[in-house]
């Protein structure tokens, strides 16, 4: 099989990263990474090298070079149907899209006063009205999906999905801030960090040094 490239940046800090490593992983398919420190130097050099863009993540496989997180997972899920990446129904791969497409290209400020970062805990902080906005939503959307479509596992849809995969950083904020969640979200944040996929990633992301303009 061709080989599969994911190259991402620092596993502390890049939830951008995190959301395909995660789709990845479920493929089950072997792959090799290549982790891109931030903030250093030689970081967007490095980067320039393998993406056209200039960002992280990328997707390598064989010469095909994939630059965009919610395009790299699309691609796995049509290269490995049979890790059903997305749900089986019709409805349900509509929601599933509909909610990954929100988390794609919203949530700001959830983004700017809860950044990513699994080492830290940091109880109270980031609580501005607009962050707060977003975690009532975010909780909205793991209700009805969990209500909807959750019946026959501990994610979204039941089984582990490419909204899964973009909710994930999410629920790492929720850890790092200690957010108060419902049962229901709770529930659900604790199945993404225990997730075989993020458990390896945040053992790596332990062992990275720190970028101080991201603590």
């Amino acid at each position: 099989m061709t080989q599969l490239t994911l190259v991402v940046g620092s596993k502390n800090y890049s939830s951008w990263s995190l959301r395909p490593y995660m789709a990845l992983a479920q493929t089950g398919q072997p792959f090799q990474e290549e982790v891109i420190q931030l903030d250093r130097p030689d970081t967007a050099e490095r980067i320039a090298r393998v993406s056209p863009s200039g960002r992280v993540p990328l997707l390598k496989h064989g010469d095909l070079l994939i630059w965009d997180s919610l395009a790299i997972c699309e691609y796995l899920a049509d290269t490995f149907p049979e890790a059903r990446l997305w749900p089986e129904s019709r409805e349900a791969r509509a929601v599933a899209r509909a909610v990954t497409a929100e988390m794609h290209s919203g949530f700001e400020a959830l983004r700017e006063h809860m950044g990513m970062n699994l080492r830290a805990r940091k109880p109270g902080q980031g609580r501005t009205p607009s962050a707060m906005e977003a975690v009532r939503r975010v909780q909205q959307i793991w209700n009805d999906c969990r209500a909807r479509f959750g019946k026959g596992g501990p994610y979204l849809f039941g089984h582990f999905t490419i909204a899964d995969a973009f909710y994930t950083p999410v629920a790492t904020r929720f850890v790092t801030y200690e957010v108060s969640l419902d049962p229901v979200c709770d529930a659900y944040r604790d199945a993404l960090v225990s997730h075989p996929g993020f458990l390896k990633w945040a053992e790596a992301a332990r062992h990275e040094p720190p970028v101080q303009k991201y603590e």
